[in-house]
């Protein structure tokens, strides 16, 4: 029994720490969203300058 005792409360110590809450997704969403947003202001702004390259060209 008193081998027992300390293994218990051991495993009681473990099972009661904190679990690692979830990524929350909302914020994945929006750092996905805000990337995107990022990448589609570079390409019109490169197809602007295209545009306007052509419009030179003619």
């Amino acid at each position: 029994m008193k081998q027992l005792l300390p293994i218990l409360c051991a495993a009681c110590l473990c099972a009661c720490q904190p679990a690692v809450p979830p990524p929350d997704p909302i914020a994945r969403q929006r750092a996905v969203l805000d990337k995107a947003k990022a990448v589609e202001g570079l390409l019109q702004q490169q197809n602007d300058q295209r545009m306007k390259a052509l419009e030179e060209a003619r």
